[in-house]
């Protein structure tokens, strides 16, 4: 049985829940970007494997799309 990936996948959704409570003076097209990063990091790592290039690719991809849509939403007030 391979525990890796099954841990990586608690760690970075433990590290992710310690990161997010530290937001409060973020705005929220800052807090956007960092939810897309940490549940894209997460994503990609369960996708492939717990890959640290699928982590980070996830984070990025994610972090992106988080982004553009804090924006869109903070444009559309």
């Amino acid at each position: 049985m391979n525990t890796t990936p099954r841990f990586l996948i608690s760690s970075l959704s433990l590290a992710m829940l310690l990161v997010l409570t530290g937001c409060a003076s973020m705005s929220q097209v800052e807090k956007d970007t960092a939810y897309g990063a940490a549940a894209g990091g997460v994503t990609g790592a369960v996708l492939t494997g717990g890959s640290p290039l699928g982590t980070a690719g996830g984070a990025a991809v994610g972090g992106l799309i988080g982004h553009v849509i804090g924006k869109e939403i903070e444009d559309d007030k």
